[in-house]
């Protein structure tokens, strides 16, 4: 943070276009952690200079950190007009635009701009990973597998950053058709066989531990690797959405001494000002105490504090797709809890939307019988 606050204070030195100072004065918003103000700042600077990419794609990802799913989708709407096939990057805005989409499950146009999309940029890992979002949101399985394999030559090269994430995608199909074996090949090669220490590929492999072992797998000594890498980046303060992937990660290595210490560091920022404040207070604490609680195997507890936290859309960041570890581990404890009623309810639920998955089966079917648990 020291650092890019001394880029910025130098830059502001430095004579600059009208374009120039309106970046800066965005990137003063994000600094101080007012990340809505820093969206806002880039709504006005895109509307100017719609065709400024790096605008529109540095405020399509504050969108997707704050979880704004109309922003991710708005943004890019309101832009794109001012765009033509012809012109380069077009492709890459169209990708953003699909993701955008199906954040908001407007599905079939978000797989049409999507497949548009890569065909105009074959290598945008960002539209592949919208068409993936689609059909995880779908519960097409099968499909999802199908296009990361088929694509994976234009995804999955060293220098992409957001390889890990699509095959962090790839997994969650193959998890949904209760092919553990499978994930586990995933996760101990191409998700943590370079034991990145990136952030984003310890939130993926934080969330795919974690989700292995609702359903009853055992992950052995993985989450003590992963525990380890969080160390230099869980402090409570700065995002907490990672910062909570952390104490999965920490719970499962059975450092409980570390989930306090970033409960604590929660609680200090909690009492500050600003968006992060707000995250660490209202979501992150709740979920915490909600998957500690699971995790000591009090699933009562566990669904006492989730099933009023997990309402956080547009409040906290990442994903429907990552944010669903929330309603899983939810209803997971209802389950355990013996609570039929409310874990039948949410199983329905989730089959609403995933009526094919068979995860999802599964939970209804135990439910309606009463079963108190799966293996650890």
């Amino acid at each position: 943070m020291a650092g890019a606050t001394g880029v910025v204070g130098t830059a502001r030195g430095l004579p600059g276009a009208e374009r120039e100072r309106s970046h800066l004065a965005a990137l003063e918003h994000l600094l101080k952690g007012d990340w809505t103000a820093a969206a806002l700042a880039l709504d006005l600077h895109s509307a100017r200079y719609p065709r400024d990419l790096v605008a529109l794609q540095i405020g399509h990802l504050i969108d997707f950190y704050r979880a704004n799913a109309r922003s991710l989708r708005d943004r890019i709407a309101r832009a794109l007009p001012q765009w033509s096939e012809s012109m380069p990057g077009y492709g890459i805005v169209l990708g953003m635009y699909a993701f955008g989409l199906e954040e908001c499950a407007d599905y079939a146009r978000a797989e049409t701009a999507g497949l548009r999309a890569v065909d105009a940029e074959p290598l945008d890992c960002w539209a592949h990973h919208a068409v993936a979002h689609v059909m995880e949101m779908q519960g097409r399985a099968e499909d999802g597998i199908r296009w990361a394999s088929t694509r994976e030559a234009h995804w999955s090269g060293d220098d992409n950053f957001f390889k890990v994430h699509n095959w962090w995608h790839r997994a969650l199909c193959h998890l949904d058709l209760e092919q553990a074996d499978e994930v586990l090949r995933l996760y101990d090669g191409p998700i943590r066989g370079g034991r990145s220490v990136v952030a984003l590929d310890l939130v993926d492999a934080s969330a795919l531990l974690w989700r292995l072992t609702l359903t009853g797998q055992d992950v052995g000594d993985r989450w003590i690797e992963v525990a380890e890498c969080w160390d230099r980046h869980a402090d409570g303060r700065l995002y907490p959405f990672n910062d909570w992937h952390a104490t999965m990660a920490y719970l499962g290595a059975g450092r409980d001494a570390d989930v306090e210490r970033v409960m604590k560091e929660f609680e200090k920022t909690a009492s500050g000002r600003g968006e992060t404040a707000r995250w660490a207070g209202a979501v992150a604490l709740p979920l915490v105490r909600g998957f500690r609680a699971f995790w000591r195997r009090d699933y009562a507890g566990c669904a006492d504090a989730l099933y009023p936290a997990r309402h956080i859309v547009n409040q906290f960041g990442g994903s429907h797709a990552q944010r669903d570890v929330i309603d899983w581990t939810l209803t997971e404890a209802a389950v355990r809890s013996g609570q039929r009623e409310l874990g039948e309810a949410l199983a329905h639920e989730r089959l609403a939307l995933k009526p094919h998955s068979v995860v999802n089966r599964s939970l209804l079917t135990r439910a309606r019988a009463g079963a108190a648990a799966v293996s650890p």
